[in-house]
């Protein structure tokens, strides 16, 4: 494949990639990647981030976000000191985006009001710096709409990170203008709808690749670690479930890429 596409998404910085980091950078762009994307989800990884990106400019670029599964009780210091990277660039290289970010209640709603506390915090953040978010979203779409509406009017963008969900639930996210829908591993799945519920009501021009690496790896790799080079598969299923070439979904998911991360990436 000699087409460029981006995984927008992707965990390289754990645990599960310190022996062979390397090979699995080299393997991303053997596949054709341009770019991956590396979200934070707490303080102590912004480390990691850190050294990975100055590890491989220009190819691997910087999220800070606090991710909703690590708001606790200290979370208002937590967020003091994540803002205090951000303004100060202490990643070295220029931060594309705030995330992970969102609200999850799915396991439990013990942190519930510090979580809608946390993404509101952080969507100022997006408003005020002017980058986009990457937001995670289970089991709190009605709370994490009604956040966002009321920001609506001044949000840059950004992308609603490993949607999964149906035609209403994609409708009333997509009626954020700026914002895309990440789509992963899932919609490679047996029992999955995405193949059905993307055409049906998601225009091409709101969407983009990721892969949550190290998990939901793709059919037919499911089960296994997930890394950015199997990206290749979601792209090949998308181009299936729209009746288009992977050229066309390569081309139009790293234009939608650009708008979305407006700077540094384009």
């Amino acid at each position: 494949m000699n087409h460029i596409f981006i995984d927008t998404h992707a965990h390289l910085d754990g645990e599960e990639f310190k022996d062979d980091l390397d090979l699995v950078i080299s393997r991303a762009k053997q596949a054709g990647i341009g770019g991956i994307f590396l979200p934070s989800i707490d303080l102590n990884s912004i480390d990691g981030i850190k050294k990975i990106c100055n590890e491989y400019p220009d190819y691997v670029f910087p999220m800070i976000g606090l991710h909703p599964e690590e708001v606790k009780a200290d979370y208002e210091s937590v967020l003091s000191k994540m803002h205090q990277c951000l303004q100060d660039n202490d990643i070295g290289r220029p931060v594309i985006a705030i995330g992970e970010v969102g609200l999850d209640f799915y396991w439990s709603r013990e942190y519930e009001s510090e979580q809608l506390k946390a993404f509101e915090q952080q969507v100022e953040w997006s408003v005020e710096t002017r980058l986009p978010l990457m937001i995670h979203c289970r089991k709190a779409q009605n709370e994490l709409v009604h956040i966002l509406k009321k920001y609506e009017k001044q949000l840059p963008g950004g992308v609603f990170h490993c949607f999964t969900g149906n035609e209403k639930e994609a409708a009333e996210l997509l009626q954020f203008e700026g914002f895309v829908l990440g789509i992963g591993g899932v919609l490679t799945f047996k029992k999955s709808h995405l193949p059905d519920v993307l055409p049906s009501v998601v225009p091409l021009s709101r969407i983009v690749l990721e892969t949550d690496s190290p998990y939901m790896a793709p059919v037919p790799l499911r089960g296994k670690r997930n890394e950015s080079s199997f990206v290749v598969y979601v792209l090949k299923k998308l181009a299936d479930c729209y009746g288009v070439s992977e050229e066309t979904i390569a081309s139009m998911t790293t234009q939608n890429v650009k708008r979305v991360f407006k700077k540094p990436y384009s």
